[in-house]
Order: C-alpha cells, then structure tokens, then sequence
C-alpha cells in the first residue's frame, strides 16, 4: 500500500486579497482619500488602510513594507478593475476616443522602465493611472510594484510592445 504524497501548504491567494481590499476602499471614500492624499511612502505608512493591505498580504510572502506602500497608493487612484489585459499592455492600449496613439506614449513608457525601486514608480504610476482614464488591472498592477525589478521590466516591455509594436 501507498503512503499518499503530503500535500504543500497552500499559500493565501494574494489576488484574492488585494481586490478585496481594493474593494473595501472603493465602499470607504474617508479612506480611499487619505491615501490618494499621501504625497510619500512615509506618508501612507502612517494610514490605517496601508496597514491592512499589509496585515493581508505577509502571509502570502508580500513583505516589501516600502512596496506596500506604493501599492496602496496607486491602487487608490483605481476606480474601475480591468482584469482583461496586464497593466503593461493597458498602457499601451489606444485611448478611447478613436485615435490609434497609445494611451501612454513609447517615450513615457520606456522613462517609467527605467525606474529601479518602487518608490520612485509612485508619482510616474499614479500619473499612468490617470491616463487610463482611472481603469487598470488591479491585481496585476499591485503584482508588478511589489515585485519591480529586472524581470518585471522585461515583462512589461514584451506586454506594452506585443499591444503596440510600433511605438516611437
């Protein structure tokens, strides 16, 4: 007789968690306010919110604690959750009003690549979020900031550049 092989723990869904959250800010405006006010990551630290996004998300591995808080503070600015496309590629969708310019130009997209922490990609993300008319992959998006780096970067471009190959 076979023993049966122990299953791994399963790790919390951290998609789960940050729409639910994201979510719950929707419903909290009072909230939701105080971290779109928040100019610095030192700044949304001191919010109740960051700190639940943050209580959340540790046990699934999000320990970035100044990740978090770029995190929490883009994903405020969201009003509407496309999980459709990745944000990548939503950047370099055509706006809406029947142009075929990308929303977000191949200069501004490859200045935004060149950023190396998350805490510099707070203002310039905030700032993409507006040009997406406020509608961005939520999950995705918070996936991306918590673990910026190299490989996230890539990704991006094989994203932005498979939506628009011929951006300038």
């Amino acid at each position: 007789m076979t023993n049966p092989q122990p299953k791994a723990p399963e790790k919390p869904d951290s998609k789960a968690h940050i729409l639910e959250w994201w979510r719950e800010m929707q419903q909290d405006r009072g909230a939701r306010a105080e971290l779109r006010r928040a100019k610095t990551p030192t700044e949304v630290i001191l919010t109740p919110s960051y700190h639940d996004l943050r209580y959340r998300l540790m046990p699934a591995g999000w320990r970035n604690d100044t990740a978090l808080t770029v995190v929490a503070a883009v994903l405020a600015q969201v009003e509407i959750h496309d999980g459709k496309a990745l944000f990548a590629a939503q950047l370099a969708a055509p706006s809406g009003k029947g142009g075929d310019k990308a929303r977000v130009s191949g200069l501004r997209f490859r200045r935004l690549l060149q950023h190396r922490t998350p805490e510099e990609l707070m203002g310039p993300l905030i700032r993409a979020v507006r040009l997406l008319d406020k509608t961005a992959n939520v999950t995705d998006l918070a996936d991306s900031i918590h673990w910026w780096g190299d490989r996230k970067r890539r990704e991006w471009a094989f994203a932005y550049y498979a939506k628009n190959p011929k951006a300038e």
